[in-house]
């Protein structure tokens, strides 16, 4: 459910989204020079049709070199844009590894740690309200937990607080692969952690930090979660395939490819199946089930300012996964930084790009937002992997067809 702006090592979950791979978002036009002076040409958008093709080569070439290595069988592409260009869906593969029907853009998916900015967004309404402070410290809310008293609500969000992660626990890691289907309570989860030392206030990505995150939203709210998450966030936005399990539609389970583990911390269920919807483990750490469809509205609407008044932008303030200290922006040199619930880096040739890779035992989901031109690219598939994840290379490949795709389509100058 991840997974942290890391590098690579460790235990299960500590590793970098290595988004490297990334380069620019699409440049918005060009000067184009031949005999006469420069001029500016606008640029002739690609058709839909050939990115299309172009696109569904790039997912099919994708499944067949990663396919049998990740035990995934359906790999799905949405690309989205800010104007009024034509979104673009592809899909390629089958619900279940060895046959099974053909994917599609209907697909729903586990969107893991993709969850937490829904968590984030909910207490920073309840901030713009009067009804909480990102500032108060768990003392106030969660007193039940006197060894965190001290914690801020905003050192949870940042990754900052100390409190280590319940899913890196062994006894959690056992009992889940014992049983993938527990119904797991907040408090069990929580008995994982109970009594282990905090650890120091720097940047330490914790599953943890966003259960209590969940409990606040909760306690300040009078309310469940999941009829907050309904009502100020799904609801209003018309994402109709997402729902937080249990409280899902009939026909969810069915829409969904087959969740399979790669996690050697599973040996149990080592690139075997795991249940489409229990998802109790997760929660507001990374609980939802949503289609690449709304996850794309969810993601305009998150970049774009329409969820929080301009006070509670403070969603993107970041601090350096690399040093933990506040940081204004990233760098070359200081290139990831976590916001709350967010996540953004640099890349050498690209700039910045807003980007976050969730996952569960069985499946990834990551989308990138490209702020310079609105663009947001979201991939998923149906199996997760302890090291090596190259989905954010799949998410190079498809930029980099998209760039020819609109190269082809500039008008050339005579």
């Amino acid at each position: 459910m991840r997974y942290r702006l890391r590098r690579r090592g460790g235990q299960q979950g500590k590793r970098l989204a290595a988004l490297a791979t990334v380069t620019a978002a699409i440049v918005s036009g060009m000067m184009v020079s031949g005999s006469g002076p420069a001029v500016a040409h606008a640029v002739v958008e690609p058709s839909v049709r050939s990115a299309t093709a172009s696109l569904r080569s790039d997912l099919e070439k994708y499944l067949d070199a990663q396919g049998t290595k990740d035990h995934f069988s359906a790999v799905s592409l949405r690309v989205t844009y800010a104007n009024q260009r034509p979104d673009i869906s592809v899909d390629a593969g089958t619900s279940r590894y060895g046959g099974g029907r053909p994917v599609n853009s209907k697909a729903l998916w586990q969107i893991g740690s993709n969850t937490k900015a829904f968590t984030s967004v909910l207490l920073l309404q309840l901030e713009a309200e009067g009804k909480l402070s990102i500032r108060d410290k768990l003392g106030k809310w969660l007193p039940q937990y006197p060894a965190w008293r001290d914690v801020t609500i905003k050192q949870l969000l940042s990754m900052t607080s100390g409190i280590p992660s319940y899913t890196e626990q062994n006894a959690f890691l056992k009992d889940f692969d014992a049983n993938p289907s527990t119904r797991f309570t907040l408090e069990r989860l929580m008995s994982y952690v109970e009594g282990l030392p905090l650890g120091p206030a720097k940047y330490e990505y914790s599953n943890t930090n966003y259960l209590l995150a969940q409990m606040i939203v909760e306690r300040a709210s009078h309310d469940t979660y999941h009829e907050r998450l309904a009502e100020r966030l799904i609801e209003p936005l018309g994402m109709n395939d997402t729902c937080l399990p249990p409280d899902c539609p009939p026909d969810t389970a069915s829409r969904m490819p087959t969740p399979y583990s790669t996690h050697s911390v599973l040996p149990k269920h080592l690139n075997k199946s795991l249940p489409r919807l229990r998802l109790s483990w997760a929660q507001g750490a990374g609980g939802l089930v949503s289609s690449l469809r709304d996850m794309t509205a969810w993601d305009r609407a998150l970049y774009s300012g329409r969820l929080l008044p301009s006070a509670q932008r403070e969603l993107e303030s970041l601090v350096s996964t690399k040093t933990s200290k506040p940081i204004k922006s990233v760098t070359a040199d200081d290139p990831m930084g976590f916001g709350l619930g967010v996540a953004k880096f640099v890349h050498p040739v690209a700039g910045t790009v807003w980007a976050y890779e969730g996952a569960t035992y069985g499946n990834r989901v990551l989308h990138m937002y490209f702020p310079k031109t609105g663009m947001i690219i979201a991939i998923a598939v149906n199996s997760a992997v302890g090291e090596g994840d190259t989905l954010p290379d799949l998410a190079g490949t498809v930029y980099k067809s998209l760039s020819a795709q609109k190269a082809q389509a500039l008008p050339r100058h005579q």
